[in-house]
């Protein structure tokens, strides 16, 4: 096979431009929740919607909607060639179980979730966050996470026509079709599953095992653009179309779900032009890069506490307003309070996380000292070294 020297050499250091570009999509992800939350992207079909603060709101939400797939290009990117790891699963359930019960028992406390809001159904929302969904994002990579053993072997195993083929035809099933189709298809769940979730991971790892033609940066920039200005194209003639006409309502938006062929072309696009292939090799160590890299390197771990704090179900529709969302009469103070709202809210993220994960850090070397606890987390790493002697087999 043409390709399996690739396969077999492909390390995983740490990418400078990939950190970056996921410090810049959880960002850009603050910037979507601050647009819907907040209550800014207004229905095109109605005739009122049709000022200049509506126009310049969905026109940055056609750039920031690339963001999700992004963060799952980066997963898929970098998992392609790792393996699955029983102690990160438990580890990024503590992580999401406490951002969960505790944002929210924070919130309760300071009154600003009002207690009679706390019924059953919020409770068990906040005590089981992977099975009731609180944080969607996370549901569909825990169970696209517990495929990964299966998917990685499939990668691995595939020949680079097979595995072209395959991405060729969920991308036809998942994306193209519901893309021109006028109507909804009883099974498309517009990306918010761990199915979409998969696709990405399995276009992801084609893109890092074979380096396709598509990825030169002149085609990404190509890609880019067409994705981002066809998203705000779409919803802006369908939405015009449906005020004359009074109907395509559902169709009105379609263009801004996530497996939507404009929002993947965008971000394919913005993949492609900010990833150096040539620090998957060449960057191993922090010392090798520049203090902006370096500060890049510091914060990326932390960017998952960002989208765990702003989007508790106990925060997700009060902090907008917070941040001015009401205030927000013009262009500039829309573009201006954008900014705001994505630097405020990323930078808190990564201030809570870090403490966050410094205090379950010593807390878990504490908590080593107990035998059974020990003994545990020997047998977790002992299963992870399993699966790590697998992977290399398989390569």
């Amino acid at each position: 096979m043409a390709n399996e020297s690739v396969k077999t050499t492909i390390k995983k250091p740490r990418n400078v431009s990939l950190e970056l570009l996921r410090c810049i999509a959880m960002m850009m992800v603050v910037g979507l929740h601050y647009l819907g939350k907040g209550k800014l992207l207004p229905d095109m079909i109605k005739p009122e919607a049709w000022t200049t603060v509506g126009i310049t709101a969905w026109g940055i939400e056609a750039i920031c909607i690339v963001a999700v797939n992004v963060y799952m290009l980066i997963s898929g990117y970098l998992l392609c060639c790792s393996h699955f790891k029983l102690s990160r699963l438990i580890s990024l359930y503590i992580q999401l179980w406490c951002y969960s019960v505790g944002v929210g028992a924070v919130a309760v406390l300071t009154g600003i979730m009002p207690r009679e809001e706390l019924d059953i159904y919020t409770l068990l929302r906040l005590g089981l966050p992977v099975s009731m969904e609180h944080y969607w994002f996370l549901t569909a990579y825990v169970y696209f996470y517990l495929l990964l053993p299966l998917l990685g072997l499939a990668v691995r195993k595939m020949t680079e026509k097979q595995h072209r083929v395959v991405v060729i035809i969920l991308l036809a099933v998942n994306c193209v079709l519901k893309s021109i189709l006028p109507f909804e298809l009883s099974a498309d769940k517009q990306g918010y599953d761990f199915l979409w979730y998969s696709v990405m991971f399995l276009l992801a790892s084609y893109i890092r095992l074979y380096s396709p033609k598509f990825m030169r940066k002149k085609w990404a920039a190509i890609m880019m653009v067409v994705g981002m200005a066809g998203s705000f194209a779409e919803i802006m003639a369908i939405g015009y179309v449906g005020m004359v006409t009074g109907k395509l309502e559902y169709i009105a938006t379609v263009s801004m779900h996530y497996n939507h062929i404009f929002p993947v072309l965008g971000s394919i696009g913005l993949f492609g032009l900010v990833c150096n292939r040539d620090e998957d090799n060449a960057v191993s160590a922090v010392k090798k890069v520049g203090p902006m890299g370096r500060l890049v390197l510091a914060i990326a771990p932390y960017t998952l506490g960002v989208y765990l704090l702003h989007e508790n179900l106990a925060v997700r529709f009060i902090w907008p307003k917070w941040l001015f969302s009401e205030r927000i009469d013009s262009v500039p103070s829309l573009v201006g309070f954008v900014l705001l709202a994505m630097i405020v809210v990323f930078a808190a993220g990564i201030i809570v996380e870090f403490v966050r994960s410094k205090l379950f850090g010593l807390l878990h070397k504490g908590l080593k000292a107990i035998k059974p606890y020990r003994l545990l987390t020997e047998k977790i790493e002992s299963i992870d070294k399993v699966f790590a002697e697998k992977t290399a087999a398989d390569k």
